[in-house]
Formats: C-alpha cells, structure tokens, sequence
C-alpha cells in the first residue's frame, strides 16, 4: 500500500527535508505542490495551528491527503522568543541571515544559550481526518554562525545529542536522525500505520 500525499510547504528547503524523511520507508508517494496555489497565511497562535492550515488548505485545493510542518526555535534566555515566529523573526521578508544575525544580536554575550527547536507535523484527509504529531529537539545557540549545509537557524543550533557541530556542520543524514522535523514525521508515520493509512 503506497501513501500518496501533496507537502503542503511553500519553502523549498522544508519541502527537500520533509520529502527525504518521508520517502526513507519507502512506501510514500508524494506529489508535487501545484504551483497556483499560493502561500498560506499563517495567523494560528501556535505551530499546531499553523501546521494544520497549511495542510487543510492544500487539501482543499487538491482533494489529495497533504502533510504540512511548522517549527519553532524557543530560545530561553529570550523568553522563548522567536518560537512561532521563528521564520519571520527580524520582519517579513528577513532571510535566514537576518533571523540569525537578530538571534545572535540579542543574546549578546548572555551565558545561558539553551535552547529547544519543535515541529509540528500535520496530516489531512478529504474525507476530514486529521493526524499529527510533535518533535523536539533540546540544545544550545553558538556565538557564531557555523556549517554550510541545513537552513534557518541551523548555523547556530548544536544539538545536545551531537558531537558539538552544529546542524549546518552536519550531513543530512545526521541530521535528520535527531532533527525535530525528522522525529515529528517519523512520529507522523507512526500515528499514520495505526489509522491504517501506511503499513507497518
């Protein structure tokens, strides 16, 4: 039984991440984002909220079952900012250095770097069932950006479960082995073969 599903993401790189860990068993097909549906607004108040309007919405638009993400970086020193607003940290339209350079600008010198990035993972039917399920990721913010690969906050997120590079510093592979967005679709999975929509 093969799952066949639309990612719900308008940003390439998500899409990229959430196409490798979902095609790693082997039974999911996925179907490209038509191009005339355009960005969806993201008003929820949390990353659940926004997860599923980006997914209910391509399934309004396709009529296919569509699996959408949205992923925050709580930083504590900072109360826990940017947390939903991470993608939009330093203004609309900021590009993943600006976020960065905001981040690192207004932790400063402060000692306490700790951190959690989390995703939410959603599912939606046609016939209106909803799945999803949550990943996190607990570590600390670097001083300075460091790693070529990744997106986003990667430059400057090391996971506690590393071996102190950051993500950026990673292979994918490593990467989605601990990542949040690779353990909420993975958790996704796992709540998709109890549904009976994959196998086990």
């Amino acid at each position: 039984m093969t799952f066949r599903c639309v990612v719900a993401t308008a940003n390439a790189d998500k899409e990229a991440e959430i196409t490798a860990i979902l095609s790693e068993r082997g039974d999911v097909e996925l179907i490209e984002r038509p191009k005339d549906v355009g960005e969806v607004e993201e008003t929820g108040d949390t990353l659940l909220e926004n997860a599923r309007l980006k997914a209910m919405a391509l399934t309004e638009a396709t009529r296919e079952i569509s699996v959408a993400d949205d992923t925050g970086l709580e930083v504590r020193a900072l109360d826990g900012r940017p947390g939903v607003l991470s993608a939009r940290y330093a203004g609309d339209g900021a590009t993943y250095a600006d976020n960065v350079d905001k981040l690192l600008g207004e932790l400063g010198g402060s000692t306490d770097r700790s951190a959690r990035f989390t995703a939410a993972a959603y599912a939606s039917f046609p016939d209106g069932t909803e799945v999803h399920a949550l990943g996190e990721v607990t570590g600390t913010i670097a001083t300075e950006a460091r790693g070529d690969g990744g997106f986003g906050y990667d430059p400057v997120f090391i996971p506690d479960e590393g071996d102190g590079r950051t993500f950026a510093e990673m292979s994918a592979d490593e990467k989605h082995a601990i990542s949040h967005r690779g353990r909420a679709f993975r958790a996704l999975a796992d709540r998709l073969v109890e549904i009976g929509a994959l196998e086990a």
